[in-house]
């Protein structure tokens, strides 16, 4: 046996005694999903429980202990490709890709962009820069050359793993449009003039683009000295090392590079699951969220790899029809979305009307949820453990979450209680915590909260003042129980003639009505009340509601000055890629088209 196969070897031994211990910690301590907490308090401070310690493993050493506790299991299908992989087969492609990154000359600390839909490929990238002591950076497969260019140089980005094509894009001319000079580069040895930190552009093609390296072909390309460097870094890379970079929505300006650490995601990811369940029984999860956002790669990938569930992506984005099929065939026990996106899934159940029989529960995150939704959600789908989420990408990104045992109204009317570990309180504007019940400014404290925005101090110190309170900007009320609510944000709260409005009430009181499907409310511009209220709503199939109608809904039921001045129907809303809807949208084109009918 030669001295490098010896060392692979005890490393490995090694691996699997201190997995060992952590197998007995977490999966043999508790036998039933994580209990609700009895709590009162008469400040808004609560945090959640910590009977299960935080988890001491990089990103990497959780792909090495699944295959310790869960080799054989099935641990990916990607429906759309049908290609499925156990585990096992998951950590030895893993690890040749990372072998492969180092072989191409990629170092610890370099920063690697992964830009593309839901895949294998985009999975094996998430794992194989963290084995590689890499910085995964997520960029919006929507993004355009201008965007891109933006993300890439703001971090720094050295590598870039890309998709050929998905519908209008084609990414391999999207990076011509910037990098121009790919077309003669040879594979990584470009040298950009607008983005000078990349030099390795790696292709999702059987084809040969040029400048570009096939993925097959670094999957494949790693020596023995490459595994021998890459093991060797599973005991060096520290926990609160930089992991991923993700950016923010940019609504208000530039996006902003929010720095996770293995630390961060680790735990948030391994609480998440924690809460449901996931360690009890092997469960399958419907992805149907994207990987490049928090929700994908943590509440999915993430959370998969700690706790044995099978991630399933029925589609590389999200397409409603895809999911209630796949949730049928592929027997998934759990199914993620934003609201809109269960909005369209339901639709698709109730058109195709599949045995959902095997479904037992699910997260709805990154948008407001509408109680109606909620609940048409736990009881046409079977997700009886259904549970709302809450966070940001800020923090890593659950703060909140519902108990599997909470009654209809605590699922339906809260975002849940406190994440595992996890401090929060509801603030005045001079910092102060206000009493239980009374709305004010969101702020949380724990292991979940970021590095800091990258490159950026002075936005960093903006909202993580010194005493490591993280400042959410979101209006929100914690009751007496610990449990929160969301009034709204901060910034989009609407003052109408000295009186606040948050439109969230208002969105909840409109989803009441039998024939509105969803609702958005939001504020225009007013030259005598200084801003107006005004809804947009989807309707119900068949429904012919009026405006007027909504109007005459609303009276005697909500205070005059919450009554919507004006109402849309519309088929759609304007959202982003991941479902958030995007209000500022909404905003500037109702105002121009107000001011069209007014002139």
């Amino acid at each position: 046996m030669s001295v490098v196969t010896k060392s692979l070897v005890q490393n490995v031994c090694k691996r699997r005694s201190r997995y060992d211990k952590i197998r007995l910690i977490s999966t043999t301590s508790v036998n039933n999903k994580q209990t609700q907490v009895k709590y009162n308090t008469s400040i808004s401070y609560a945090c959640g429980p910590g009977d299960v310690p935080l988890l001491g493993l990089t990103i990497g050493q959780a792909v090495d202990r699944s295959v310790d506790l869960y080799s054989d299991r099935e641990g990916l299908v990607d429906v759309t490709k049908n290609k499925r992989r156990t585990f096992g087969q998951l950590r030895d492609e893993i690890n040749s890709l990372a072998a492969g990154f180092i072989q191409i000359g990629l170092k610890p600390g370099d920063r690697i962009g992964i830009w593309g839909t839901n895949t294998l490929e985009w999975f094996l990238t998430q794992f194989a820069a963290a084995k590689a002591g890499l910085v995964l950076v997520n960029i919006n497969p929507a993004y355009r050359p201008n965007e891109l260019k933006y993300a890439l140089n703001k971090v720094g980005v050295k590598a870039i793993v890309c998709d050929e094509k998905f519908k209008t894009q084609d990414y391999h001319q999207i990076l011509l449009s910037i990098a121009p000079e790919l077309n003669n580069s040879k594979p990584g040895q470009l040298k950009s003039n607008e983005v000078p930190s990349l030099q390795h552009v790696i292709i999702i093609s059987e084809n040969h683009k040029s400048g570009s390296y096939r993925f097959q072909d670094v999957l494949t390309a790693g020596g023995s000295r490459d595994f021998a460097q890459m093991e060797s870094l599973s005991s060096k890379i520290q926990m609160d090392s930089p992991a991923n970079i993700q950016f923010t929505s940019g609504t208000t300006g530039n996006p902003k590079g929010v720095t996770l650490s293995h630390h961060n995601l680790v735990n948030n990811a391994f609480n998440i699951g924690y809460r449901i369940g996931y360690n009890t029984k092997p469960h399958r999860i419907c992805v149907s969220v994207p990987l490049y956002h928090c929700f994908g790669n943590v509440a999915g990938t993430l959370c998969g790899m700690l706790h044995g569930a099978t991630n399933v992506y029925p589609a590389p984005s999200f397409n409603g029809q895809a999911c209630a099929q796949a949730i049928a065939t592929e027997k998934c026990t759990s199914i993620y979305g934003t609201p809109t996106m269960f909005v369209d899934m339901l639709a698709s159940f109730r058109q195709l009307k599949p045995d959902y029989s095997h479904v037992e529960t699910g997260l709805m995150a990154g948008a407001p949820c509408p109680k109606a939704l909620c609940k048409n959600v736990v009881a046409e789908m079977n997700m009886k453990d259904f549970a709302v989420c809450y966070g940001m990408t800020e923090t890593s990104p659950v703060t909140f979450q519902g108990f599997c045992a909470d009654d209809m109204d605590l699922k339906t009317g809260t975002i849940g209680y406190p994440a595992n570990h996890v401090e929060v309180a509801v603030m005045n504007e001079n910092g102060e915590m206000v009493p239980a019940g009374v709305p004010g400014e969101l702020c949380t404290r724990g292991y979940s909260t970021m590095l800091g925005y990258w490159g950026d101090k002075a936005k960093t110190d903006e909202v993580i003042k010194g005493d490591r309170w993280f400042h959410t900007g979101d209006v929100a009320v914690i009751d007496s129980q610990g449990y929160g609510q969301i009034v709204g944000r901060m910034k989009d709260m609407i003052i109408r003639g000295g009186e606040n409005i948050y439109p969230r009430e208002v969105e909840e009181f409109l989803h009441t009505h039998p024939e509105i499907q969803e609702a958005q409310a939001f504020g225009v511009s007013d030259e005598r009340m200084g801003e107006e209220l005004a809804a947009w709503i989807k309707l119900s199939q068949g429904s012919s509601l009026t405006d007027n109608c909504v109007k005459s809904f609303c009276k005697g039921k909500l205070s005059h000055f919450k009554i919507p001045r004006y109402v849309k129907v519309v088929d759609e809303f304007p959202t982003t890629v991941t479902g958030k809807i995007q209000k500022f949208v909404m905003k500037a084109e109702y105002e121009k088209e107000l001011q069209i009918q007014t002139n």
